[in-house]
């Protein structure tokens, strides 16, 4: 089944063709990751999806209600005089979540013993962490994920992945955009590249590895993209 989706999507700011037609689909219950460099157009694809922009032409559809939709994006919302535990608490009344799931969401992301910290004295990764455990809170069917593990060190991120996998294998659909190509390589069932407002290339990342090295040997997605473009990700 469909989980999202967009077909010939376009979006433009003045004169600047940001989307030139990006037509992909999720299905339920997989990781789906769109790559590309900054400036590429994944966080506005992931905007319009969250109808937070709208797009000039095209259609864009999201199977989930809006409270079964969990969100980590680029502004985090948080109320920094508010400890991490009572950031929650104000969505856990929201939900109508147990504080049993609240404590539960902050283990998970390794924040059990920063629960009364106030959040203006967090580090950046914290901060991140702590968006996560929000958005994944109650249990959405799907999940959008901006660049989840940027700022994080390679254990958390680890812990992060593990969080996601699990989420996953609880019938959640996650939708994550990284430029992080080992991340999405190792993480992800499904990838489009984007390159520029055009999906340049989309499919299994093993398969997209192997279709682009003639030896059959392990490649990196990192190397297809610089094939494909001429250039890296940053």
């Amino acid at each position: 089944m469909i989980s999202v989706s967009m077909k010939n999507t376009k979006k433009s700011f003045g004169n600047n063709e940001v989307l030139k037609g990006v037509t992909f689909d999720t299905r339920e219950g997989e990781i789906f990751g769109l790559l590309g460099p900054s400036g590429s157009g994944k966080t506005t694809i992931i905007n319009i999806l969250t109808k937070q922009l709208t797009s000039d032409s095209g259609e864009c559809h999201v199977s989930a209600k809006s409270h079964e939709i969990g969100l980590l994006l680029e502004h985090d919302g948080l109320f920094d005089r508010l400890s991490c535990l009572d950031n929650l608490i104000v969505f856990e009344d929201i939900y109508g979540i147990p504080r049993t799931k609240t404590l539960e969401a902050l283990q998970q992301v390794g924040l059990t013993y920063a629960k009364k910290t106030a959040v203006k004295k967090l580090s950046k990764g914290m901060r991140q962490r702590l968006v996560l455990a929000r958005a994944v809170l109650h249990k959405p069917s799907v999940l959008f994920l901006d660049e989840p593990t940027a700022a994080l060190d390679p254990m958390t991120a680890r812990g992060i992945h593990k969080l996601i996998r699990e989420l996953r294998d609880g019938g959640s659909t996650i939708f994550l955009t990284t430029h992080n190509m080992e991340e999405a390589t190792h993480l992800c069932d499904r990838v489009v590249m984007l390159h520029k407002g055009i999906i340049i290339e989309e499919g299994a990342p093993k398969d997209i590895c192997e279709k682009y090295n003639a030896m059959k040997t392990v490649m990196d997605l990192e190397s297809v993209f610089v094939e494909l473009t001429g250039g890296g990700l940053e």
